[in-house]
Order: structure tokens, then C-alpha cells, then sequence
């Protein structure tokens, strides 16, 4: 469980770090802070082997899937084969990527109830705007209220689903 949670962190800073650098957002100074603090000591050294390609920051993708792996790997010490242990690892990896994209949802309409103008609401938006564009084109206002948001969380919650059935039961 402690494993788990210390992997979270730091996978999702690395995440975090992936997706801030592939849609050119500039994070405040504390996000920015937290997780580049968090997450240099593996990334520096990943970014020797594995170089930003395309303007994307190859090494902390990776290096969220080998955190994911490490955190998967006790299924191994637990007697499961190589290759179900990394069949789980990619599921999980997969699944921290929807999960971290529904908690950023899930922020999102946090501050447009409480705080619209909170500092980090800017952030937190410009991070799920390349997800709401698309719906936002086919989902129209209803009555001023933007449903793009619950459509989001919808279509990721079927995603997750999906992924379940296309792994099957662990």
C-alpha cells in the first residue's frame, strides 16, 4: 500500500510533467516547482538515453511506466509470469493516465463552483482544454451550462471500461 501510493506520486508528477510539456503549458511556479523537484532524478538521467522527440518529453513518459512497473513488480515477488506482470503494468499504466485526466476534470469543475478565478484555475483549464475542444464542438451550451465536462468524464469512464475488457480480469 505504501509502495502504491509513493508510485501514484510520483507517476502522476510524471504524467503531469509529460502532458504540461505535449500541450505547451506554462505551470504556475509551485506545480512547476513540485514536479520537476519530484521527478528530475529519474528524468535527467532517462533524458541521456531516451531524447525529447517531436517536442515531446519522451523521458518522462517512460519514466512514469518504469515507476508503474517497479509498483507492479511485487505480482511477480507474488509468483505471477513475467509477461502477466508486464500485461498488468501497461493496464495499470493505462490507467493512471484516465484517471489522471478525470481528477483534472474533476478540478476543473471543482473551481468553476467554488472559485473561478482561483490561481490554478487557468492551469488546470488550459490542461483540459485539448480534451473538451473536440466535445465542445458537438456538444452544445444548455441554457449558458457547458456540459463538455460530464460528456469528458463519460467517454473516459467507457475508456476505462473498454480497458478493463480488453485486458480482462487481473
Amino acid at each position: 500500500m505504501i509502495v502504491d501510493a509513493i508510485a501514484v506520486l510520483l507517476g502522476g508528477a510524471l504524467l503531469l510533467r509529460f502532458w504540461m510539456q505535449a500541450i505547451r503549458v506554462r505551470p504556475p511556479s509551485s506545480v512547476a516547482q513540485f514536479t520537476f523537484q519530484l521527478s528530475d532524478w529519474l528524468v535527467r538521467p532517462l533524458r541521456r538515453i531516451v531524447p525529447g522527440v517531436g517536442g515531446y518529453d519522451w523521458a518522462s513518459l517512460i519514466g512514469a511506466f518504469l515507476i508503474v512497473l517497479v509498483a507492479t513488480s511485487v505480482l511477480f515477488l507474488a509468483g505471477w509470469p513475467a509477461q502477466l506482470v508486464l500485461l498488468a503494468a501497461c493496464q495499470r499504466f493505462l490507467e493512471w493516465i484516465l484517471y489522471g485526466f478525470m481528477a483534472l476534470l474533476v478540478i476543473e469543475a471543482i473551481f468553476s463552483w467554488v472559485n473561478p478565478h482561483a490561481p490554478l484555475a487557468p492551469f488546470v483549464r488550459a490542461l483540459n482544454e485539448p480534451l473538451l475542444r473536440p466535445i465542445r464542438r458537438v456538444v452544445p451550451l444548455v441554457g449558458n451550462l457547458d456540459l463538455s465536462l460530464l460528456v469528458a468524464l463519460i467517454l473516459l469512464q467507457i475508456a476505462q471500461l473498454l480497458l478493463g475488457v480488453a485486458f480482462g480480469a487481473r
